[in-house]
């Protein structure tokens, strides 16, 4: 079997993650759910897939001594700190230079950090014919996850029709990638049957990747090409510092997989939950007989649909109060309305504009 490389990007802020969701500390590492950081869940995950030392890390320079704590089974030339975010194509960019290095033909897959998978065996399972489709054909290979409701927070895969069965499950044929859509758009995606929702998880060989992104975003590719030359005269750090602000901020969604014709999907048939904001949490955790979740020192008096979450072993109480996100943190204590918690984002904002509020951040 030839050789597999996994890349993990954990460079992500969990803004909706605040108070517990901090620059240097943001969702991924965290124990948001499970007993252990979103990105080491992550890491042992793919260790049936690849050895450690085929795994990667990109992550900020804020969060690389984090990420190094979360990880103490990879070595540490395989995390990476982007010198600034540029999002997920010169992150996919990246992650090509450092698997064509090691081995030019390789397939890598690329994941996000902070998603939650509970089937372990099933999630290898359809990784590994993810890997068996990118290394049998000249494919982009995506995982889509199927509906379980009209979400308006994610993007959607139409299926065109069969692709190919490999290892007994059913490959398929992309049609088309679409954005977020609106609530009537996403019933209709629903109704069809055509739709997966877009999960983020890409499998594909360097030589594909690299013509897909030349072929379709050719001044990111010039500026890979560009930091390719560098590092191998001045090394990673040099090249990083000096050519990866320089490169395209641009999603991989709308450089390369919108764009591309050789797109196959591997409809997931494991458990998946992005766990995007506070109250995906009450999906994972048990509830009381009024339906509060409580993590932590946490106590509720007459009141429902609560979650609470407290830390450092503060003591959080709840008295009268129903539909809340109460969360304490040593420093910082956030009070939203359940229905509300995607607002958490405009509050960041303005603690961003505060001179003396923005350390919280």
């Amino acid at each position: 079997m030839p050789a597999r490389y996994v890349v993990i990007m954990a460079g992500g802020r969990g803004e909706r993650f605040w108070p517990a969701s901090r620059h240097s500390t943001p969702k991924h590492l965290l124990p948001i759910v499970g007993e252990t950081p979103m990105l080491t869940q992550t890491v042992e995950r793919v260790l049936g897939i690849a050895p450690k030392e085929n795994i990667f890390v990109i992550t900020t320079q804020a969060q690389f001594a984090g990420v190094r704590v979360a990880c103490p089974q990879l070595p540490t030339e395989n995390i990476v700190a982007e010198p600034m975010g540029r999002d997920t194509a010169a992150a996919t960019g990246l992650a090509m230079l450092l698997v064509k290095q090691r081995d030019p033909q390789a397939a890598f897959a690329m994941l996000p950090a902070d998603h939650v998978i509970h089937d372990v065996r099933e999630y290898q399972a359809l990784l590994n014919v993810a890997f068996a489709s990118a290394e049998s054909a000249d494919v982009l290979v995506t995982l889509g996850i199927k509906p379980t409701e009209p979400a308006t927070g994610f993007g959607y895969i139409e299926q065109a029709g069969p692709w190919k069965n490999v290892a007994g499950r059913d490959v398929v044929a992309v049609k088309r990638f679409v954005e977020k859509p609106d609530l009537e758009t996403a019933q209709g995606y629903i109704a069809s049957g055509r739709y997966l929702w877009n999960a983020g998880m890409f499998v594909w060989r360097v030589p594909v990747v690299e013509a897909g992104l030349k072929a379709h975003a050719p001044e990111l590719h010039a500026g890979l090409v560009a930091m390719e030359a560098a590092a191998a005269k001045d090394g990673w750090a040099s090249a990083l510092a000096a050519g990866y602000p320089n490169l395209k901020k641009i999603s991989v969604d709308y450089a390369l997989m919108e764009k591309s014709t050789n797109v196959v999907v591997v409809p997931a048939t494991f458990d998946w939950d992005d766990v995007g904001a506070w109250p995906a949490v009450a999906n994972h955790f048990p509830t009381d007989a009024a339906g509060n979740v409580l993590r932590g020192l946490a106590m509720i008096e007459d009141g429902a649909n609560n979650i609470v979450v407290s830390r450092d072993g503060h003591l959080t109480a709840v008295v009268g109060a129903d539909d809340l996100i109460v969360v304490s943190t040593a420093d910082a204590t956030l009070v939203c309305a359940r229905a509300r918690a995607q607002e958490i984002k405009a509050l960041l904002k303005r603690l961003e504009a505060d001179a003396e509020k923005k350390k919280f951040l």
